[in-house]
């Protein structure tokens, strides 16, 4: 059985998929957040809680993320640990995508 993905979920991984080494840092709304295995790593650089979400699907995936105006804090400790770390910022406002 195919796993159904959201439109914000298929967006990640398109991108993540473009910087496969990278942890991706994905805005949404006014958090960044992190999923899959970047969600596990950030939740153990960055000290933030890792939870699970319905993706679509009867699967889940992991999510960890916090207020993008933390990005100052959050940022350097990412490099510091050695990350690499890619930023995806919203480009339009969703509400107004038709899908």
């Amino acid at each position: 059985m195919a796993v159904k993905e959201t439109p914000l979920m298929k967006q990640y991984y398109e991108v993540k998929q473009k910087h496969p080494d990278a942890l991706l840092l994905f805005r949404v709304g006014d958090f960044y957040e992190t999923f899959s295995e970047d969600a596990i790593k950030a939740s153990h650089l960055l000290g933030i809680t890792l939870t699970k979400r319905a993706n679509g699907s009867a699967s889940s995936v992991e999510l960890a993320g916090f207020p993008y105006h933390s990005l100052d804090t959050y940022l350097p400790k990412l490099i510091a640990a050695g990350q690499r770390v890619a930023i995806c910022e919203q480009l339009e406002d969703p509400k107004k995508q038709k899908l």
